[in-house]
């Protein structure tokens, strides 16, 4: 399995490399039974990372925009 980073210093392009190994080992059938769980409980976390640094920089986004307009 790919190396694990914490959450906290976790990139958005760290997490969605590491979720695209998740899927391509899914898909591949190279992931065992074994490993099955753990690997869908990281892509769970991998995407709630992804959504909330989604989510962050959108505001932020909105916030420069916002300021520019006024």
């Amino acid at each position: 399995m790919a190396k694990r980073i914490s959450k906290s210093k976790l990139s958005y392009t760290d997490a969605v490399a590491e979720l695209e190994g998740i899927l391509q080992r899914l898909r591949s059938g190279e992931l065992g039974i074994d490993e099955l769980t753990t690997s869908v409980k990281r892509a769970k976390e991998l995407i709630e990372i992804c959504k909330a640094e989604l989510t962050e920089t959108k505001t932020e986004l909105d916030k420069i925009i916002n300021d520019t307009e006024e």
